[in-house]
């Protein structure tokens, strides 16, 4: 008689949330997306088995799915009404996702966009912050992230953190932005130096360092357009 096994003992690169990972959502079919919010089958078949049965009987159409009631779902072994919830819930979230305008990405080309776009929420602070914008290739921001609270130097500032952050986002542009409390933008050898160190290591990375800007109430100090960079 075969002995089933369940999804804990599968080899790890066919598991769905270990696969998931490894690969991307877009990597696994609909019935392991399905798994993982189910999270287990029954006794006579795990998850990905039980969800792909499921979808047949919908004629693996997720819209078809989508239709079938707490009750319906509950027929099936394996499936009760807390997981029946889940999948009608994953499924209201794909028809609202459908609904919804894509986010316009502030698109972030000049020093006079960058600080428009740093300055609200630089302008109130009393130390000195550090932030990295993470740009695409056509300038528009994919996030940004701050780096260093306090106070600016080679050793609050983690360029490695930089760098690994952009290849974790895809970025392909880097912009550095810190705030200057004293109202001043004239930028201090400190300033000089970790720009640099930034370039250089963006140089290595393939990355373009586009600018670094020193936001001030009121005015702003960019490397790219004083030729410092």
């Amino acid at each position: 008689m075969e002995t089933k096994l369940n999804i804990n003992q599968w080899a790890e690169e066919d598991r769905p949330r270990e696969k998931m990972e490894r690969l991307g959502a877009e990597a696994l079919s609909d019935a392991e997306l399905l798994a993982i919010l189910v999270g287990s089958g029954s006794t006579k078949e795990d998850a990905v088995s039980l969800m792909k049965r499921i979808l047949s009987d919908c004629n693996n159409n997720l819209n078809t799915l989508g239709k079938l009631s707490i009750r319906d779902l509950c027929q099936y072994n394996g499936i009760g009404p807390a997981k029946a919830i889940t999948i009608m819930a994953a499924c209201e979230l794909g028809k609202r996702r459908q609904l919804e305008k894509a986010e316009e990405r502030p698109e972030l080309s000049t020093a006079t966009r960058i600080y428009n776009h740093m300055h609200p929420v630089m302008q109130d602070m009393d130390v000195e912050e550090f932030w990295v914008l993470y740009l695409n290739q056509a300038h528009r921001l994919i996030k940004k992230a701050r780096i260093s609270h306090g106070g600016i130097s080679e050793v609050s500032v983690d360029v490695r953190i930089i760098m690994r952050e952009a290849v974790l986002c895809n970025a392909t542009i880097i912009v550095a932005c810190h705030n200057h409390p004293s109202g001043s933008i004239r930028p201090s050898r400190q300033d000089d130096a970790l720009t640099q160190q930034l370039k250089r290591a963006c140089d290595v990375m393939r990355l373009y360092l586009m600018d670094h800007v020193i936001v001030a109430d009121g005015q702003y100090f960019s490397y790219r357009e004083e030729g410092k960079l």
